[in-house]
């Protein structure tokens, strides 16, 4: 590196400190955006159906809260949970290959059912929505195929079992398939890194690499146009070790296509140490309770939510945000809580958090640059294909603040704003103003404000 150095006459005192005025150019682009989503697994889809008693009626707006661009969040991205015969309450999912058939080399028996525990209906409403990605994951290899000889409990893959274990895979997306749904995304693990007493299944980064060479071979000869996807470590920090894994290893790195990691032991700090497309593939706040609130301090509140979404795009360079549970039963950590039985349901303020970024932000949009925004506020701004633009702007304070920044790029027009906060939920509101480049907005304490340009 070469040192430049100025000379600066005696006589000219240093210009005085001047602080920048915040901007966003939406002429730049950083990250593009696949989507935001949800997952109904684990027989949550057959209750969403209505199972414990849910009507059409209520049943149709809920399927609007969760996927209408219009009427709810417009969610994107549709999580399926693969296979698994353990029988806890809301906890099982239909395996397709429910004995072994004789050995890693034996003919296997597929059977299919044609209702996947409710996924395959929500997967047909989802598709008449517009949802194009559809995300199947396993939390465990059949039972036979694994160490412990149960789906549950970790265990691990027995090495023999490898290709059978991937045929099952390719066959689940087959069975999809011939259902009208195509598998966009395929992954073979669930937070191998954690053992949990119901389906789970351990893998180090080096078996999971070592299954990738079997895996991607098998898809590709499948005909399947399904990406694969890895690894849905819990902890965002601990996916680090898997990614560098993935990324040293050429026939795993050809493989895969989407890093997927969660987020439970905490925030995203850093990215990814991939090119590859980046998901946050699974959180909700810990812990099993309902909260309706919006900001009570308590991590399970719906500010809670929109400050994660802003780090896990921002810090995490996350291209996806997929929440856990869209709907479940009584303490659920999920967006919506349904009836148990009841024709009823109740929404969180986790589910207007979540919406107020999926409804304006598109699949396809890209995250563009913001500076010098004061620090009570998180910022960030995006560009969709059809050249609209959004800004999100989270007022951590206690009190109002106003805001401008200098716009770059696109067409003005008269912006129009959005409000959650406790007693709001992306509700209009006249706080934003448009004046040549200048864009102007006054933003209430601990709240979330959503800004949308052409």
């Amino acid at each position: 590196m070469l040192a430049l150095t100025t000379q600066v006459a005696a006589a000219d005192p240093p210009a005085p400190a001047t602080s920048a005025r915040a901007a966003i150019d939406f002429r730049g682009e950083l990250q593009p955006i696949d989507g935001f989503g949800f997952s109904m697994a684990f027989q949550r889809a057959d209750l969403l159906h209505g199972a414990r008693g849910l009507s059409p009626a209520k049943r149709r707006e809920v399927l609007d809260l969760l996927l209408s661009e219009e009427k709810g969040a417009g969610l994107s991205i549709l999580r399926l949970g693969i296979g698994s015969s353990t029988d806890r309450v809301y906890d099982h999912m239909p395996t397709i290959l429910p004995t072994d058939p004789g050995g890693p080399d034996a003919t296997p028996s597929y059977v299919w059912d044609g209702w996947d525990g409710g996924q395959v209906w929500l997967a047909k409403e989802a598709k008449a929505y517009g949802v194009e990605r559809f995300f199947a994951d396993a939390w465990s290899a059949p039972a036979f195929m694994k160490t412990n000889d149960s789906e549950n409990d970790g265990g691990e893959l027995r090495p023999e079992w490898r290709q059978a274990y991937a045929n099952y895979l390719v066959q689940y997306a087959k069975f999809y398939q011939r259902e009208g749904i195509g598998i966009t995304d395929l992954g073979f693990t669930n937070e191998p890194d954690w053992t949990a007493t119901y389906a789970s299944m351990r893998f180090t980064p080096q078996q999971a690499v070592d299954f990738l060479k079997v895996l991607g071979p098998a898809v590709r000869a499948s005909g399947l146009k399904t990406d694969l996807v890895c690894c849905d470590v819990a902890g965002w920090d601990r996916q680090v070790a898997y990614t560098e894994a993935i990324e040293a290893d050429p026939a795993a790195d050809r493989a895969v296509r989407t890093i997927t990691g969660h987020r439970y032991s905490g925030p995203a700090t850093v990215p990814q140490p991939t090119d590859k497309r980046v998901w946050m593939s699974e959180w909700s706040p810990d812990g099993t309770t309902w909260n309706e609130n919006w900001d009570d301090g308590s991590g399970y509140d719906g500010l809670t939510v929109a400050a994660d979404i802003q780090n896990t795009l921002t810090v995490g360079n996350a291209n996806a945000y997929v929440y856990w549970t869209g709907a479940s039963l009584g303490a659920t950590r999920g967006l919506i809580q349904l009836a148990n039985p009841g024709d009823d349901y109740r929404v969180s303020k986790r589910y207007w958090a979540l919406a107020a970024f999926s409804r304006f932000i598109r699949p396809g949009a890209v995250r563009v640059p913001v500076t010098n925004a004061a620090p009570e506020l998180q910022v960030t701004a995006f560009r969709n294909t059809d050249g609209s633009r959004v800004v999100e702007i989270l007022n951590t304070a206690a009190t109002e603040t106003s805001a401008a920044f200098t716009v770059r790029g696109g067409h003005d027009r008269h912006p129009e704003a959005y409000v959650t906060d406790e007693t709001r939920s992306i509700t209009p509101a006249a706080v934003a103003s448009l004046h040549g480049t200048t864009l102007t907005a006054t933003l209430a304490p601990r709240a979330l404000t959503t800004i949308v340009l052409d």
